[in-house]
């Protein structure tokens, strides 16, 4: 075993090493390191996480450098980067950011969050993990040399503040190094570092999870666009309903507020936005709902449901019309960028009847509530408005536990409408970073900057956010989703930099999340950046971990419905390396009749994230949600958060044509392996977007044995990894195999855009000689997860959640079995797979009692 003073780092000769590594060669001299120390005393992290940091605190040390002249943005080349492979996560946008593996400074990326260093001279799994951090008012970033050439391959640690008035030349605490033998292991460490040295954020196991993170969720996203209205919500969650998959939360997503733009009406809702983008320069005009929730009254859908007037194709009617739209403004625009005399008439006649055909359309879905009202007998008295709806809809859905509502973390997109409201509000000129210069072109940035936000001054943010949360929680609104956090390092320069301007920003947001939801009602979304995570994160316990779910490639590849599904699953399960330290991972919503929709399932269900879909209205796979989906709306949930397999980790399963994303969790009584081909797509550094690379979307071939399960990254699964035998069962071939820790890796080839699912279950011994292993309820994806309780060496009794085939290895024939005291039929083969038919017990919660009886 690797001891600490054998993984103590050093500066000398101009090198940076750790236990005979070289990391970085030709460091200058203004490049520091200095030993990591903290004052307990100084500290409210509690007890276990002080005395685990001081534990660990010898295998660390802060990495830094001093500037020749205080500056607002201090750029540092610290050496160069060779022959070492590595892990990173840079931004391509704004708000999201993607894994990159290489093994040279030219390798890296601008705006790289951080780099795992793989280092097999300290031993197997020898690795070093670098944090670029935040210092007083400065936040850090990894950047490659510019200028040098490529033969350079130097690594830049840049400090900036985002304000000419915030300048510091002493950045010796600018971002902290961590050594040892187990990447997973060292992530932690390296981040509970962080978080006693800062003291601005929690690690996710300080926090308490919102319920919807158990828990089966509709957002409407998809469905509606900014078209939502009550109607076609109560429609959706009807439909789940009817069909068995509940939806016990739901986010009503983008379109429910009340917002404007600069040249409507001060205090009328913009008329006409339907797709994202077309609210991108709206601002806030009062915090209460839109009109079309404004007009509901008690009882309106209770009397005349849905199916008696409404057309659920409307609202795709609608999209598909504001898409046809969108493509013909796009084709003008690439017509014009010819150059010559182009007559471009054509398009603006076409345009014209396009709009009015699309104004018609919206008309009729504004009459919905008109008709709801008359079909009502009028007004009876009661709640108006959202409160009204909510009340509704919870005396018709009682099973709907949580409702969440969209917001930016300004308001709206384009923050609030000066002189709408009370608050001191200014709106503020949208200025990038440099850092961001290399990032994917993006039209929610290109739309901020026309619009500038209508920022909240710093000392009303606190405000801003219970005036909009109190309304909302006394209208029933458990939650929100918060998007555009980003933003805020547009408008920094003059508010003392991007650090106290989101300081202020997050304390607000934090303290009303507190006060109206319960502590827990928030998904954070577009956040990731590393200074979110360092300073907004006290409170926040849930964030999205990927990219926005594509259904189809927004810039017009037809291949995108493909490839951009596995680019997505990359996102997510590289980035919960780093987010999962803060927040339970949220690999967000998916649409389940979609080409993919079964890739993206499987990733679900071993994801340990909540799952929820975006359906439109009438288009489900509920054969697929009941495979996710138990009958009371709950998930057969992972113990962990997806990570990808230790031999993925500095290989990149996009387009390097062989490498299957792997990702690992833990259920109860096992584990479990996600295979999946993501191989045709991913990052250019040079067109500077995510694209297709067809000639890597072919059919690739992997590996899986036990040890790829990290069991012992969790006390209370630890003790399987000693198991003698595993029974694992692939779900897509439904065989049941024996392997031991020495037997040779299973051998599989998956199909592009197609997946396995590996369920892993430690066989034990029957008193009379025989082996056992719980599999669990096979018709769920992640059947592991079914699995609640496993007793006895004798007659052997299984509490089980679910309905369908009960699956166990049994190496011998049991002489019956009993499903809740009945005994009943089963089938077992000469291969040991024994299975048995359970259904689903409301009054005990889905769960059934099965002893098989030898």
């Amino acid at each position: 075993m690797t001891t600490s003073s054998q993984l103590a780092f050093s500066l000398h000769d101009g090198s940076v090493d750790v236990g005979g590594a070289v990391l970085l060669s030709g460091v200058p001299s203004n490049v520091t390191l200095s030993p990591f120390e903290f004052d307990k005393s100084c500290c409210d992290a509690p007890p276990h996480l002080l005395d685990q940091a001081t534990a660990a605190a010898g295998r660390g040390a802060f990495l830094g450098f001093t500037a020749p002249d205080a500056t607002d943005r201090a750029p540092c080349r610290i050496g160069r980067l060779l022959n070492r492979k590595f892990l990173s996560v840079f931004r391509f946008k704004t708000w999201w950011s993607t894994m990159r593996a290489g093994e040279r400074g030219r390798d890296v990326q601008p705006e790289t969050q951080w780099l795992l260093l793989d280092a097999p001279e300290l031993g197997p799994g020898g690795c070093v993990f670098v944090l670029p951090l935040v210092q007083g008012s400065f936040r850090s970033s990894i950047f490659p040399t510019y200028g040098a050439g490529d033969e350079d391959d130097g690594v830049v640690l840049c400090a900036e503040s985002g304000s000419p008035a915030v300048t510091g030349s002493d950045f010796r605490r600018i971002a902290y190094v961590h050594a040892g033998t187990d990447p997973y292991v060292v992530m932690r460490e390296a981040y509970l570092a962080a978080r006693v040295h800062l003291g601005t954020f929690k690690l996710i196991e300080e926090k308490a999870l919102p319920p919807i993170a158990e828990r089966f969720g509709w957002c409407t996203w998809d469905a509606f666009y900014l078209t939502v209205d009550p109607v076609g919500v109560w429609q959706g969650v009807s439909e789940f309903a009817d069909a068995g998959v509940p939806a016990r939360f739901i986010v009503i997503d983008d379109g429910w507020q009340s917002v404007n733009r600069d040249d409507d009406p001060a205090h009328a809702d913009a008329r006409g936005l339907v797709l994202g983008g077309d609210q991108m320069t709206a601002r806030l005009h009062r915090f209460d709902e839109c009109e079309r929730f404004r007009r509901y009254r008690e009882g309106d859908l209770l009397r005349s449901p849905p199916e008696v007037f409404y057309d659920k194709t409307l609202p795709k009617t609608i999209v598909r019309k504001a898409c046809e739209i969108e493509g013909i403004i796009k084709a003008k625009k690439k017509a014009g960028l010819q150059g010559g005399a182009i007559d471009l008439s054509g398009f603006d006649a076409k345009l014209q009847v396009l709009q009015g055909e699309l104004e018609q359309l919206l008309a009729k879905s504004a009459h919905a509530l008109d008709n709801l009202r008359e079909a009502s007998c009028g007004d009876n008295g009661g709640e108006v408005g959202l409160k009204a709806f909510l009340k509704d809809m919870r005396q018709k859905f009682p099973g709907l536990d949580d409702v969440y509502v969209w917001q930016a973390l300004c308001g709206a997109w384009g923050g609030v409408r000066p002189g709408a409201t009370a608050l001191d509000t200014v709106v503020e000129p949208a200025r990038l970073s440099p850092g961001l210069a290399g990032t994917m072109e993006d039209l929610a940035v290109d739309r901020i900057v026309e619009g500038g936000i209508g920022l909240v001054q710093p000392h009303h943010a606190g405000k801003l956010y219970d005036a909009m949360h109190s309304y909302l929680a006394g209208a029933g609104i458990t939650g929100v989703k918060v998007d555009v956090f980003n933003t805020l390092e547009y408008l920094c320069a003059d508010h003392g930099g991007r650090v106290e301007l989101a300081k202020a920003y997050y304390a607000g947001l934090s303290d009303s999340i507190a006060a109206n939801f319960s502590g827990t009602g928030i998904i954070a979304s577009m956040q990731q950046c590393n200074d979110f995570f360092f300073l907004g994160t006290r409170q926040v316990s849930m964030a999205r971990a990927g990219d926005d779910f594509w259904f189809d490639d927004p810039n017009g590849d037809p291949m995108g419905v493909y490839w951009l599904q596995g680019v997505h699953m990359v996102n997510c399960s590289y980035n919960s390396l780093w987010m999962g330290q803060f927040v339970r991972p949220d690999w967000d919503m998916f649409q389940s009749d979609h080409v993919c929709a079964a890739f993206h399932a499987a990733s679900r269900a071993v994801s340990g994230s909540p799952i929820y879909v975006s359906d439109s209205l009438g288009g489900h796979d509920f054969a697929l949600l009941k495979m996710l989906v138990f009958p009371d709306g709950t998930l057969p949930l992972c113990l962990h958060y997806a990570l990808p397999t230790r031999d993925c980790l500095f290989k990149n399963p996009l387009f390097d044509q062989e490498t299957v994303l792997k990702m690992w969790n833990l259920n109860k009584f096992g584990g479990v392996i996600g295979a999946f081909n993501c191989q045709g797509a991913g990052w250019d550094p040079v067109e500077r977007c995510i694209r297709g690379y067809a000639h890597c979307y072919k059919a690739i071939s992997g590996t899986v044995q036990p040890s790829d399960v990290e069991w012992g990254q969790r006390e209370d699964t630890a003790a399987m990894a000693n198991a003698a035998e595993y029974a694992v069962y692939k779900h897509h071939s439904g065989e049941l195999v024996l392997m031991t820790r020495e037997s040779d890796p299973i051998n599989f080839s998956l199909q592009p855009s197609s997946y396995e699912i590996f369920t892993f279950a430690p066989v034990m011994l029957l008193a009379g000689g025989g082996k056992f292993a719980p599999v669990g309820v096979a018709d769920m994806i992640n059947c592991g997860g079914t699995v609640v309780d496993v007793e006895g060496h004798g007659d052997v009794r299984v509490r089980v959640k679910g309905a369908g085939r009960l699956m166990v290895y049994s190496s011998v024939r049991p002489v019956r079995s009993v499903v809740d005291g009945c005994e009943v039929e089963f089938e077992w083969g000469d291969g040991g797979k024994l299975e048995v038919s359970v259904a689903w017990k409301h009054d005990k919660e889905g769960v059934s009692d099965v002893v098989f009886c030898y």
